[in-house]
């Protein structure tokens, strides 16, 4: 072979080829080494994976969190805790999980206050909650109530008939007040007459329907609470103000006197008029952004807004067009009658307020202005408060919206629609035919079967 100059570039050229392709494969091999894993819920309601609320949650939070699984040597048990707790660690990789086996640590069992196998405490920044029934509903709900910053305590009002937040009666609100309990609020009543001060560590006051007049003592006392920047949550009801008439004109609203009727509730099986659907909110407002669930609200009045005094407030909450506010008596056929004074809607029925509050560092002296820092005061106004109630909390999205209400109140804003809830497939519901259909099928159809199968083979082997 005669070696000339262009022989040496080839070969030279080839050698460099051989090197680039080998360690090219070198690098292939390296990389298909390392393990790459896909996965996809196809599942109805996406039953493995975390739902939107609870992935909104976790990148809420900043600092990392961890689990801990009191287990004995139960291993099924401690691999279920894995898979479940990995779903989490998928959207946040900085979740820890230990286990603490109870017979060989009993110390750390008694402190932690440890009481069911297979109990879960979940820790976040020096707070801790715990779980025993291990599910998503819970476990978010746990997370949520140590995320927040600071305890959050709902003072609502009581000693003049309002619905109370942890009674039982349809009237009462003892089912939005667990799930604010399951949420990390603090719940307290405070009656005026016995303690005649609001703490100042009240995040949300709450006016849910007194039934008797307050005195004005009372009165003033929720109103200097107002002037100097609490949030305020006042539930309202057709019917009289019960002495606080002072208040919404210091908020700059009135509720009108009547009951909002809707004839399109009857589209939907409703067959009381006062009975309304909301199903449109205004996409601008905090509360309702990204809120796309219907309400149902039992008996509602409207709500006019003057807003005076540095207020600037906004409707989230809007009845339909064909709705009106009937004045007259409810009884017999209901029609819409201008000149009893009915106003045809849509009518407003859910007001937000807020106003920027200069504060100090030290309320009790004097300071300069460069001292003082802006505070957003927050009030919500409903011409309702029934749809928070024990009879009206599970239908639609009332207790969706009820929670964005309060979060928005105690400034918990990253909260709002955080509502995680169960796969709908979960459970099996057969009607009483289909029973029936399915145990005559294994009773008697599927052995007759088997039994005609085995005549027939046996009739062809006999013939054979």
């Amino acid at each position: 072979m005669r070696v000339t100059r262009k022989s040496r570039l080839l070969i030279r050229a080839q050698n460099w080829g051989f090197v680039i392709l080998f360690l090219a494969a070198i690098g292939l091999i390296a990389w298909l080494s390392n393990q790459y894993v896909y996965q996809a819920d196809w599942t109805y309601g996406h039953r493995n994976s975390l739902s939107p609320a609870s992935v909104q949650l976790l990148k809420t939070l900043k600092h990392p969190l961890s689990f801990t699984a009191f287990v004995s040597d139960n291993q099924p048990l401690r691999d279920a805790i894995r898979r479940f707790v990995g779903k989490y660690q998928q959207i946040k990789p900085n979740i820890s999980l230990s286990f603490v086996n109870p017979n060989t640590n009993p110390q750390e069992t008694r402190s932690q206050g440890i009481t069911t196998e297979g109990e879960l405490v979940i820790n976040y920044q020096g707070r801790s909650q715990h779980v025993t029934q291990i599910n998503e509903v819970n476990v978010s709900n746990a997370i949520e109530g140590i995320a927040r910053a600071a305890d959050r305590y709902v003072m609502f009002l009581s000693g003049d008939g309002e619905r109370d937040p942890l009674g039982q009666h349809n009237f009462d609100l003892g089912d939005f007040g667990k799930q604010l309990q399951d949420k990390g609020f603090k719940i307290e009543t405070l009656n005026l007459a016995a303690t005649p001060t609001i703490p100042t560590n009240a995040a949300v006051l709450v006016i849910a329907g007194p039934q008797t007049n307050l005195f004005p003592g009372a009165v003033n006392i929720i109103i200097d609470y107002v002037k100097r920047g609490g949030n305020l949550l006042w539930l309202g009801d057709p019917g009289p103000l019960y002495g606080l008439e002072p208040l919404a004109k210091a908020l700059g609203i009135s509720f009108e006197k009547g009951t909002i009727v809707d004839p399109d509730s009857q589209l939907f099986g409703i067959t009381n008029p006062t009975v309304i659907l909301v199903a449109k909110y205004e996409p601008s407002d905090a509360i309702t952004r990204g809120f796309n669930t219907a309400t149902l609200f039992a008996g509602a009045t409207a709500i006019g807004t003057d807003a005076t005094g540095g207020w600037q407030s906004e409707i989230f909450l809007k009845t339909l067009p064909r709705s009106w506010l009937a004045t007259g008596k409810l009884q017999g056929e209901i029609k819409f009658d201008p000149k009893q004074g009915d106003k045809q809607g849509p009518l407003a029925i859910g007001v937000s307020l807020i106003r920027e509050i200069k504060t100090s560092a030290d309320d009790n002296k004097e300071s300069d202005a460069t001292d003082k820092k802006s505070l957003e005061q927050r009030v919500v106004v409903t011409g309702d408060g029934d749809f928070l109630s024990n009879a009206y909390l599970n239908n639609g999205g009332n207790l969706t919206l009820g929670l964005n209400i309060l979060n928005w109140l105690s400034h918990d804003d990253s909260f709002i629609n955080i509502n995680p809830e169960s796969a709908p497939d979960r459970t099996l519901i057969l009607s009483h035919t289909d029973q029936a259909v399915i145990s005559l099928g294994f009773l008697f159809a599927l052995p007759l079967l088997l039994i005609a199968c085995g005549l027939l083979i046996w009739a062809r082997r006999r013939r054979a």
